[in-house]
């Protein structure tokens, strides 16, 4: 067991903090969850994502609002943070353009709150989560960390361009602390937000409704299984580094119209698809070039797609029975 380090993990009842909470209760590091339960989505699929956590002795979790700063340092004060993995943000490209205000309060101030708090109480380890959304539209794949991301095409790619470089200047500007950016890329699994494409499309096939389609079908993206993910951040949180930025992808992409043939393949049902304008701020592809994670995290992807949907739809057959 590991007692010589506690790590506070914000958006801990969600998809990823959930099982990234399960995996280090299991790991053995005293943990600290923090999720203001908001309702972008079934606060009790949250609440059921967390029941083990409540049921650990090493895991405590806190129904607490991460812009209530005094909230937010009554903790820091009490259990010490050696490590931070800041997952929690309001998430999705198409609702942050009908709320960029929104977006920008929550997913900018509960960072800087986050840094500022790091700071005063000397952290020395932050793990931000940030986006494949921070490249913006391009053709020319794979994405690189070191492109220029200066121009976001969503208010939420925005926000994690923003957080970046946030994370980038408190880092560099005190010296106890150290940083990891990591660039998810399309990341999907048992527990995933029912708003996202492989849940929903799953959902509507089940129940015989069309499939909204944005364009053609022919936009591309870089799915990654949540077992890859959660080995991409556990190394980023071991990783010894003052600042560095990692893809977490699974470097191979495919379209949106190969993705429900292979929802109709594993579900055994046709899909019906409702065709819908283009919206504005999809990017057309994204495709991770993880040569560097590889090289550095020793970060190796090894669930393929039709491997990792064969877990998904396990589960959520599972998940649907119980509640039918």
């Amino acid at each position: 067991m590991n007692n010589s380090r506690t790590i506070l993990i914000t958006g801990s009842a969600g998809f990823i903090g959930s099982h990234l909470m399960d995996l280090l209760i299991d790991r053995g590091d005293k943990l600290v969850g923090v999720d203001n339960f908001c309702d972008f989505y079934s606060p009790q699929i949250k609440r059921d994502n967390s029941k083990k956590h409540y049921l650990s002795t090493n895991a405590t979790v806190y129904e607490l609002d991460l812009l209530d700063y005094d909230a937010l340092e009554e903790l820091f004060e009490k259990y010490k943070f050696t490590h931070i993995v800041h997952l929690a943000a309001m998430a999705g490209v198409r609702p942050s353009l009908e709320n960029p205000r929104l977006y920008d309060t929550v997913n900018n101030h509960s960072t800087i709150n986050l840094l500022d708090l790091a700071k005063k109480y000397k952290v020395s380890k932050f793990v931000f989560a940030s986006s494949s959304s921070v490249y913006g539209s391009r053709s020319v794949t794979p994405f690189k960390e070191n492109e220029d991301i200066s121009k976001p095409i969503s208010p939420y790619a925005a926000t994690k361009v923003s957080g970046e470089a946030m994370v980038h200047a408190m880092t560099h500007s005190v010296d106890s602390l150290s940083s990891v950016c990591l660039r998810f890329f399309t990341v999907y699994g048992a527990r995933q937000r029912p708003d996202l494409a492989i849940h929903k499309f799953s959902e509507l096939i089940s129940s015989g409704k069309p499939i909204p389609v944005y364009g053609d079908g022919s936009y591309q993206r870089d799915y990654t299984y949540i077992d890859d993910i959660l080995d991409g951040i556990t190394k980023a949180i071991d990783f010894n580094t003052k600042f560095e930025i990692f893809n977490l992808g699974e470097s191979r992409t495919y379209t949106v119209s190969e993705l429900i043939s292979l929802l109709e393949t594993k579900l055994n049902k046709s899909a019906i698809i409702s065709y819908q304008d283009k919206v504005i701020g999809d990017v057309p592809i994204t495709c991770a070039d993880i040569s560097k994670a590889k090289s550095l995290l020793a970060y190796n992807p090894k669930t393929h797609l039709s491997e990792g949907l064969d877990k998904f739809i396990e589960w959520f057959q599972d998940k649907n029975k119980i509640l039918s």
